[in-house]
């Protein structure tokens, strides 16, 4: 499998990429790990259910194409070279199709990913393109393999008086100003007072520092915070995970144009059976050790 990369301007939100970044040098070298019994590992797929493989013999190759600035789903590592979840789920995918030598995987800047698909540069999009009504009309998806959850944080000396969000009641949460999560927390949790941060780093300074109960937000960056230095152990999840499509949409999925139609049912065959032979549940575990759910 070939794997391209370019580099490319900084992009939208490079503020929030770049501390993320930090975050998965940081949890490649120094994240302790969890029990792997204690992780619960996502599974979108019935494994009762055969999927049909379409006849690939058409597919010279396989372009997979994804961003360099989505750790730790595609990012340049210290050497410079693409590497990632998504990427080593391509490359698993084409293996269990048995097309690993026609697949290749590049990395471009986000506003060029879908014209790569359109424009026939490429055969498959694998980089969290959001799935909506409208994608869904020039787009087709394979079914959804990841869902990135909201989750609560708390201080590990908090007692909230329970286990439950109905806890947090009437407490101080904090949350990113403008975000999909501060629309999810006031309408899930109506009761609990919200306070907003334009700063991921103020927000997490002022719960260390007692001056907020706990924090809501998404749940791969909070996953690498709280097993990060900077939070110096002080922190925990607390109850959840919550889904939810109206407010952070149906999950990461791989996009491919509606002319490469078979490709989606392919993708479909290998995800089912990379999570029925345990390959997926060894990639998650391998980049996100400590789970998201």
């Amino acid at each position: 499998m070939v794997v391209k990369a370019r580099m490319i301007a900084p992009l939208k939100f490079k503020g929030v990429l770049r501390i993320l970044h930090a975050l998965v040098v940081f949890f490649a070298v120094a994240m302790p790990v969890a029990d792997a019994k204690e992780i619960l590992v996502p599974n979108y797929m019935d494994a009762r259910e055969r999927i049909p493989v379409p006849d690939l013999k058409a597919y010279g190759r396989i372009r997979f194409v994804t961003t360099v600035d989505f750790p730790p789903f595609s990012f340049l590592d210290q050497t410079g070279r693409i590497a990632g979840f998504h990427i080593d789920l391509a490359r698993a995918i084409c293996d269990e199709l048995g097309v690993l030598p026609q697949c290749q995987i590049q990395g471009l800047p986000w506003a060029e990913l879908e014209g790569a698909l359109k424009t026939g540069q490429a055969e498959a999009l694998i980089s969290g393109l959001a799935i909506t009504a409208e994608s869904r009309a020039s787009h087709r998806f394979t079914r959804p393999y990841l869902a990135l959850p909201a989750r609560f944080a708390l201080r590990i000396d908090a007692n909230p008086g329970g286990t439950g969000a109905d806890a947090l009641a009437a407490r101080r949460v904090g949350v990113m100003d403008g975000t999909a999560h501060e629309a999810m927390l006031r309408d899930w949790f109506p009761d609990i007072k919200t306070v907003t941060f334009s700063r991921s780093e103020w927000m997490f300074d002022a719960l260390r520092a007692n001056k907020i109960d706990a924090v809501f937000g998404d749940g791969l960056q909070l996953s690498f915070w709280l097993s990060s230095k900077t939070a110096e152990a002080c922190c925990r999840f607390f109850d959840g995970p919550y889904f939810s499509q109206a407010h952070l949409g149906e999950g990461l999925a791989i996009a491919v144009s509606p002319r490469n139609a078979p490709l989606a049912m392919a993708f479909d065959h290998a995800l089912a059976a990379l999570t029925r032979n345990g390959r997926f549940t060894e990639l998650y575990l391998r980049w996100f050790p400590n789970g998201l759910y």
